[in-house]
């Protein structure tokens, strides 16, 4: 009775790997678990026997293929779980170290710049601005250097203080700006640069050299200007000067040499400009009266070597010779001059005694304020003013 009990032993296999539906078998104590898988209906589908490609396992624990069923405790009506092996890890063809390595170099290698057509890169520099980078487009303007641009797109770089600092280190205002004038291709289908020369017709692209005269503005090739050696500019006939051609988009040899003429020439601007300054500063002086240029409000006139004159707030102008003060001061000045000569001390000037001769002194004097200063009274209406403190 035991004995059939255990032959008629059935338990459930599954495979999670293979995904098929869960079988009912009836198993002999007595066999093995390698001999179960031999007997199972899809061990044959692969080429390789099922001892080699799966396992079997009971409760989340691998059965030994060479114990027998019985002995493995496993109940009537249990589950038994197939298990299959993964295929590759090395040595079976799936993948090799060469291209693994291969995949890693391409992976982490450092992305090489793409290479810029230098011919594409020079007509870019000579048929765009040099700020926005948009075509050229009249009117364009050029700076102390050479360098191209859009006056449309300057000016508003200039406006909202936005242009680059290579630029904004000398680039303050339009006056540091060049007005030039392009000459167009003509014709419909224009390839390339849209500009020439007006003389000899080479285009403005990077493949011939061109100057901007400075006084016109016209641009021209340095060939035209080799072959017609002229002061005048060819275009229009303007005179200029050596100093005045700035070579465009130049090497750097050649933006170093204008970049020192424009520090030389607003070096001379500001030398100029100071000059100036001083020059107001001392007409002004001598407009207020101001001679000595310090603070005090005296003015001398000088009517010999030894002799002066002071007063103040008399508007006299300073008299350089012995001639002039002769003939421009009256006859009473020049007799208290004289008077000072002899007693050895300065004589204050007095507003009578340059007086009219035919003028009574107390009406002419009375023309001063000074003259009545004593008798003037303040009240409470005019203490302010500054009649009685002149």
């Amino acid at each position: 009775m035991e004995c059939s009990k255990l032959q008629q032993l059935q338990v459930f296999i599954r495979s999670p790997d293979l995904q098929f539906p869960i079988r009912a078998l009836t198993l002999n104590p007595n066999q093995t678990w390698a001999d179960l898988k031999k007997s199972l209906p899809f061990s044959n589908s692969s080429s390789s026997s099922s001892s080699e490609l799966g396992f079997l396992s009971f409760n989340g624990k691998k059965l030994d293929k060479s114990s027998t069923i019985g002995s493995s405790g496993i109940a009537a009506n249990s589950t038994i779980n197939l298990h299959f092996k993964l295929l590759g890890g090395g040595g079976d063809g799936g993948s090799t170290c060469a291209e693994s390595r291969d995949c890693y170099l391409k992976m982490y290698a450092e992305k090489k710049p793409e290479k810029v057509d230098p011919n594409e890169k020079r007509l870019s520099k000579w048929t765009t601005c040099a700020l926005s980078f948009e075509p050229l487009k009249p009117p364009c303007v050029i700076d102390r250097l050479g360098n191209v641009f859009n006056k449309e797109a300057l000016v508003k770089g200039l406006l909202a203080k936005s242009l680059p600092k290579p630029f904004s280190l000398y680039i303050k205002g339009l006056k540091d700006l060049i007005p030039i004038q392009l000459s167009s291709v003509e014709g419909d289908k224009v390839e390339g640069s849209r500009f020439q020369c007006p003389i000899s017709g080479f285009e403005f692209n990077g493949n011939y050299r061109f100057y901007a005269l400075s006084k016109c503005g016209h641009v021209i090739s340095a060939k035209a200007l080799k072959e017609i050696k002229s002061s005048a500019c060819i275009v229009c006939h303007e005179e200029f000067e050596e100093d005045d051609k700035i070579v465009i988009n130049g090497t750097d040899e050649e933006v170093d040499v204008l970049r020192n003429k424009m520090i030389e020439m607003k070096d001379k601007e500001r030398e100029k400009k100071a000059a100036t300054k001083v020059k107001k500063s001392k007409s002004k002086q001598l407009n207020s009266g101001d001679v000595s240029g310090g603070g005090d409000e005296s003015v001398s006139v000088v009517t010999s070597d030894d002799v002066r004159l002071s007063g103040k707030k008399h508007g006299i102008d300073v008299v350089n010779s012995k001639a002039e003060v002769n003939a421009k001061l009256p006859n009473a000045v020049a007799g208290a001059a004289a008077a000072t000569a002899k007693n050895g001390s300065t004589k204050r000037f007095k507003a009578v005694d340059i007086a009219p001769p035919n003028a009574d002194k107390k009406v002419y004097a009375s023309l001063f304020t000074s003259s009545r200063k004593s008798d003037f009274k303040e009240t409470y209406s005019c203490r302010s003013l500054p009649l009685g403190r002149n």
